[in-house]
């Protein structure tokens, strides 16, 4: 008899969704999960990141050569092995040159719109501090980039900026020569002192011979300095969670056991386990480790039917019940009834080697994943920590295209909002990956600019861009959110627009980079978008001081105005509002005046609505506004000007 292969449904969360069409409610539960995430993992290049590094960085061997360099030739290549630090050390490089001015930026690594150089001049501000991270670059790209280096470090020194680029550890054959003398080579910094300089920052204190215990000295030896990090957050927590009679030499024990590899285990026994139906047990409790039993039979089951695996003919009470089950892999139920391996990190070994010795089947793995959250109600903890565990697979693998299908699928209309949060969370593991991260930031600029793309899909883009890739990322995601704040309708392009305010609210470069899009949208003629996206989200004063930012305004205004529905009525009084206040008064009515100068049937439409407004106000300030505005309007063009009354 065939065993019944249901659902599961442990808890119902929130509102129970009964119709068609999204939830908002699950976009914003998506937005406040990767924002706890983008909390646990440091690599953006925000100021209070750099401040956090900076308080816990040790310095490698050659760091002061690079110093040197990057001072003297305004570029410094840095090389080393990887897992030395090579990303860390060129972000503090350029974060120690913080008199400089300028901002501290990542440079794209994908090539978004059409005509885009491999390396843009445009992105150098005066003073900036660039990071261009090729560590993970494939030969032609490594090239190509190397190619086209010559001019734009011609540029930073026009701009006085400085460059700090992360090598590929494997290319090196591939470097010009004229490149090498940049090139400087950093050392593995002490595991131990990096280590000390991160508990000590926390407030963690120990003795020397604590340090010596627990098999430390071996882990230091050998982990890349990611895990040493790893290992002091670990320490961390356990302090943060200990009862008050453990100590550090117990919090270090218990972090090391996490650190543990359990793969050469689980291998021996598997090899002594041929039952199919024990393997399907031991990798659903590896993917759902830490949930309720029910949980694990579930997926077992369901893994053990979309693998065709014959079912035991026996009656289902002449078999053993699930609790023998989970001892016969070492398994046991903990305090709160959820099912655990008895051995810690023994279900991360179980999973690396099933994606590891068992290739043929990561496809119907992917499929098996994806009907679980489908159709399990799982707590949000457990949905978390199941979907970050399946994508470190995926992606330690080099199969980022399951995330991607994943997300598409979870995203469509036949399935439950419920699922955006997972959707949002596969794109955002992406990104952070090191080595797949342009993949997925690629693969979203695509669907950004596809019409294709579902409604549900561009609410997540727009939550993963505004969430994850802006931290390390921001003009990226500037240009992905612009795209989905053109495309998108309803709600979707509301979160779309705020997502780009509150991107370009605090830094300056980046709102300059958004004006240029409109004018440059305006002028390729995609105006209606770019219009109402424009007198939505420009400041009339913010930066009106730069010539480039009074060009780029002026553009736009010169399009909108010759609009004849005049929908710009209402936006326009509030730019002449602006105007009132004297300090900015002349450059406004520059801006304004300058769009319609070659048109005298415009200047008429914009003085008209100009005249409604200054005498809807009744004031001096507005007649006077009105005035600068008209002398403007005239000189402009090459009229003699006169006051007149409002």
């Amino acid at each position: 008899m065939k065993e019944e292969i249901g659902s599961y449904f442990q808890h119902a969360y929130g509102p129970v969704h009964t119709g068609e069409g999204n939830q908002y409610i699950y976009v914003q539960q998506a937005a406040s999960l990767l924002r706890e995430q983008a909390r646990d993992r440091r690599r953006a290049v925000s100021e209070e990141d750099r401040e956090y590094l900076a308080a816990r960085f040790v310095a490698p061997a050659g760091l002061q050569h690079a110093r040197a360099r990057l001072s003297g030739s305004r570029t410094v290549l840095i090389g080393g092995l990887p897992g030395n630090g090579r990303r860390t050390a060129a972000l503090m490089l350029l974060h120690d040159l913080s008199e400089a001015g300028g901002t501290l930026h990542e440079l794209p690594d994908t090539a978004d719109d059409t005509g885009s150089p491999l390396l843009d001049t445009g992105d150098i501000g005066d003073g900036d501090r660039l990071l261009l991270d090729l560590s993970e670059a494939d030969e032609s790209r490594f090239v190509a980039v190397q190619n086209t280096l010559s001019d734009f470090r011609s540029a930073l020194t026009t701009r006085e900026a400085h460059l700090a680029v992360v090598l590929p550890h494997r290319l090196g054959y591939l470097l010009r020569d004229d490149l090498k003398r940049l090139a400087v080579e950093i050392g593995r910094p002490s595991a131990r002192r990096v280590l000390t300089a991160r508990l000590r920052r926390d407030g963690i204190n120990f003795t020397p011979d604590e340090m010596d215990g627990a098999g430390l000295s071996t882990f230091l030896t050998q982990a890349p300095m990611r895990d040493v990090a790893g290992l002091a957050d670990r320490i961390r927590q356990q302090r943060n969670t200990s009862t008050a009679d453990r100590g550090f030499p117990h919090w270090l024990a218990d972090a090391l056991l996490h650190q543990q590899n359990q793969s050469a285990r689980v291998a021996t026994d598997l090899a002594a386990e041929p039952s199919g139906r024990r393997k399907a047990l031991l990798l659903s409790l590896a993917m759902f480790h830490g949930t309720a039993p029910a949980v694990v039979l579930y997926a077992a089951n369901s893994l053990l039917g979309l693998l065709s695996h014959p079912p035991d003919p026996a009656p289902r009470l002449d078999r053993a019940d699930l609790y023998a089950e989970l001892s016969a892999i070492k398994a046991e139920t903990g305090p709160d009834g959820n099912a655990i391996f008895s051995v810690p990190e023994y279900d991360r070994g179980v999973r690396e080697h099933f994606w590891t010795y068992l290739p043929d089947i990561r496809r119907q793995l992917r499929d098996w994943f994806k009907g679980c959250l489908t159709e399990l109600a799982l707590p949000d903890e457990d949905r978390t920590r199941a979907v970050r565990r399946f994508a470190e697979q995926s992606l330690r693998t080099d199969r980022p295209q399951d995330l991607v299908w994943l997300a598409d699928q979870w995203t469509s209309k036949r399935t439950a909002a419920r699922l955006i949060p997972d959707a949002a969370q596969v794109l955002a593991c992406g990104l952070e990956d090191d080595r797949h991260g342009r993949f997925f930031r690629q693969q979203i600029y695509e669907w950004a600019v596809s019409t294709e793309t579902s409604g549900r899909l561009r609410e997540v883009l727009v939550v993963v861009c505004a969430e994850t890739m802006s931290g390390s990322h921001p003009d990226q995601a500037l240009v992905r959110l612009h795209h989905l704040a053109r495309r998108s309708e309803g709600r979707g392009e509301a979160t779309a627009r705020e997502a780009l305010r509150k991107l370009t609210a605090a830094d300056d470069r980046l709102y300059r980079s958004l004006l240029d899009r409109f004018a440059a949208g305006i002028a390729r003629g995609r105006g209606a978008q770019d219009r109402a996206l424009f007198l939505e989200l420009v400041d009339p004063v913010r930066l009106i001081s730069y010539r480039s930012v009074r060009e780029a305004q002026a553009s736009c205004w010169s399009d909108i105005l010759r609009q004849k529905d005049e929908f710009w009525g209402p936006p326009l009084t509030a730019w002449l509002t602006a105007a009132e206040d004297v300090r900015h008064r002349d450059l406004v009515l520059r801006v304004l005046s300058t769009a319609c100068a070659t048109d005298v049937q415009v200047s008429g439409r914009l003085y008209r609505v100009a005249l409604g407004w200054a005498r809807a106000g009744e004031s001096a300030e507005r007649l006077r506004t009105l005035n600068h505005l008209l002398r403007r309007i005239d000189a402009a063009q090459g009229i003699e000007s006169y006051d007149r009354a409002a």
